[in-house]
């Protein structure tokens, strides 16, 4: 059974898409919002953020103009990935009435598959115009990590075998919304200059947004295992997720004395203020019961990566102001 927006029930088919039980309606607003999900947009914005901060902090003149062009590109690879989840997801038949993670459009019928892949064609062609300066700019490089990211964007629930089928979901959210983030960001802005700081930064808010993962597989566990996702959660067992939930929260408050370090500058402290939240964090996702809960979880990670990148950016100006 399930709930209208109503408030009346109604009998699902075992095995068929959820009903949905929010006010949206087929083809609206809020339709798109749950397809688009925003919130997880700061895990595109919070590396573009510190990125730019270390930039400025190490004197480096910056484009106001270039440095938007950046933020809007990782904000639509972020977008093309959530769009081609959540038609993924339905069209391979693992969107089912007995999955407890957030609701799809498209498995609830909101959004047909054919307008969420018409939106990603048009998200990656409004990237690569956005991309266009920036590769004019920078050259092949950043031609090359452009297509790169917007593959991985589209592989993680594309293809013939999705990444998000496979245990390397978690890695791939490490290197393309961690490393090559900031340090792309880097490269975009200033030509790059492999520096040690960005690598780290890049490597710490990696560690946070594949937290946000780890959450996302560790809810699905069972249903996952049901549909034939082989994710790291279903491979590794639950313990062994606790234990890496626990690292990709941990580390990065633990990298911040290197990086303030390399940097100089105490300031660069600041976003060891976490160190308690992780911790707590950590604590609550192994005690985390099945199902529901795991939303909360997610949020909580959500918001972590975010205020990481916020202290991180506050200190790195703070250390050439003050």
């Amino acid at each position: 059974m399930a709930r209208t927006a109503g408030g009346g029930l109604l009998a699902t088919p075992a095995g068929a898409p959820p009903v949905a039980s929010s006010p949206a309606t087929p083809g609206s607003a809020a339709a798109w919002l749950m397809a688009l999900r925003p919130r997880s947009l700061v895990i595109a914005v919070s590396p573009v953020l510190a990125a730019v901060a270390l930039i400025w902090a190490r004197g480096d003149p910056l484009d106001p103009l270039l440095v938007l062009l950046v933020l809007a590109v990782a904000v639509l690879m972020q977008v093309i990935t959530n769009l081609q989840n959540d038609v993924g997801y339905t069209v391979r038949g693992a969107e089912r009435r007995d999955r407890i993670g957030l609701p799809r459009a498209t498995g609830l019928g909101l959004l047909t598959p054919a307008q969420v892949r018409a939106a990603i064609v048009v998200a990656v062609v409004v990237t690569l115009l956005l991309g266009a300066p920036i590769v004019q700019l920078r050259g092949e490089p950043a031609l090359a990590i452009g297509i790169a990211s917007i593959l991985a964007a589209l592989a993680y629930m594309g293809g013939p075998k999705p990444i998000a089928y496979t245990p390397f979901g978690e890695p791939t959210v490490l290197v393309f919304f961690g490393l090559v983030a900031v340090v792309g960001t880097d490269y975009a802005l200033t030509g790059g200059h492999a520096d040690p700081a960005l690598w780290l930064a890049g490597l710490a808010l990696g560690a946070i947004a594949t937290a946000a993962i780890a959450v996302n597989n560790a809810r699905d566990r069972e249903h996952d295992r049901e549909v034939g996702r082989r994710t790291l959660a279903v491979v590794a067992g639950r313990r062994a997720i606790e234990r890496l939930f626990a690292a990709l929260v941990l580390v990065p408050v633990a990298l911040v004395p290197v990086l303030a370090l390399l940097l100089g500058s105490l300031w660069l402290l600041l976003p060891a203020l976490l160190l308690a939240p992780a911790w707590r964090l950590a604590r609550d996702f192994a005690a985390c019961a099945p199902g529901l809960p795991y939303n909360a979880i997610l949020f909580r990670t959500f918001v972590m990566e975010l205020k990481f990148a916020a202290l991180l950016a506050a200190g790195a100006v703070l250390s050439r102001i003050a």
